[in-house]
């Protein structure tokens, strides 16, 4: 590592948080946030629906805010704090969603798909380069495909604009070491930047970080509490003081942002995340963490142990946007426990 390296910090707290309270942020939570995170020196504060732009609906949940009300406001308390946008292509469309969202001040536009689908992205990454704004591809569920199949999807994005390439732990299933070999075969195969996105689900959220910023990653994210889905996010707060330690810079005032974390414990959450039983599992399945609560409800109405639900999904290999798979699944395994198959 070299001493004071720079670590850019992107900060989803307004947007994976929301995945923990049924994307029901307000805009007083998101106007008091955005300031505190820009008095602390947070250089992307990324806002919205837990699945990124044009995502609220029945099927993913509805956001209590929509999305120009959002960005309107995170807009009006952001000074020194770009905005940022998470897009997924299919939820969020270029006329329908991305211009409105731009004509509002959008800074960052981070477009994203499943880790081996980039090509969806050609478009909306495209696009946001000729509008002269920053843009990044992230490759989500990225423990699904090798290094080296990584690197092939990233280097897809790269081809079409993007100026960086996150790689997102969205089930929090990484080691240390799976996360350092990402890194450096990304780094080692794109003329892009290349940043990395925890989850916290095997309690490794810190660990994994850390390892991408000694493999070359420069872009890191980080929630305040760990606010995000399932079992959270990196750490925030953790995240800045470890990197404070070692020597990296990443232009936070630590006091200010241990300020924002307290202000997101008190007015953003109904719970701290914590790593339960579920979450561990998520995890070793290797399943997008968001899917908790409905693994829960589900596992409950039909007697089954959410567990075995979570193993049968990891086996299945489904993803985000797939929900509802877990009540197929859960309906075959309560006939399995009614046959004393299981």
């Amino acid at each position: 590592m070299e001493q004071n390296q720079k670590i850019r910090i992107s900060d989803p707290t307004l947007r994976d948080g929301n995945h923990a309270i049924g994307h029901q942020l307000s805009t007083e939570n998101i106007a008091a946030y955005c300031k505190a995170a820009d008095a602390a020196g947070v250089s992307i504060v990324e806002v919205g629906h837990g699945n990124g732009l044009g995502a609220s609906s029945l099927q993913l949940g509805e956001a209590k805010t929509p999305d120009h009300i959002a960005l309107a406001t995170a807009r009006e308390n952001l000074s020194k704090s770009k905005l940022g946008i998470h897009v997924i292509p299919g939820f969020a469309t270029i006329e329908r969603d991305l211009k409105p969202a731009l004509a509002l001040g959008v800074d960052v536009v981070r477009v994203a798909s499943h880790c081996s689908e980039a090509d969806i992205c050609e478009r909306h990454i495209s696009f946001s380069r000729a509008q002269g704004l920053e843009v990044w591809g992230c490759l989500m569920m990225s423990h699904m495909i090798s290094p080296a199949l990584l690197l092939e999807q990233a280097r897809k994005m790269e081809s079409y604009g993007a100026e960086g390439v996150v790689f997102m732990d969205s089930s929090g299933h990484f080691i240390p070491d799976d996360v350092r070999q990402r890194v450096e075969t990304l780094v080692n195969g794109l003329g892009i930047a290349v940043g990395f996105h925890a989850h916290n689900n095997l309690g490794l959220a810190i660990a994994n970080s850390v390892a991408a910023a000694d493999a070359g990653a420069t872009l890191l994210d980080g929630c305040a509490r760990g606010f995000g889905a399932g079992a959270g996010n990196a750490q925030l707060e953790v995240l800045i003081a470890v990197l404070e330690r070692l020597k990296y810079t990443t232009g936070i005032d630590l006091y200010k942002m241990l300020d924002a974390a307290d202000l997101a414990e008190q007015s953003l959450m109904k719970e701290i995340p914590t790593i339960k039983s579920v979450s561990v599992v998520s995890g070793m399945a290797g399943v997008f963490s968001g899917f908790m609560k409905p693994v829960a409800r589900i596992a409950k109405e039909f007697d089954v142990d959410p567990r075995d639900i979570f193993f049968e999904l990891g086996r299945r290999k489904i993803v985000a946007g797939q929900e509802d798979i877990i009540l197929e699944v859960a309906k075959e395994l309560a006939q399995r426990v009614a046959k004393g198959t299981v």
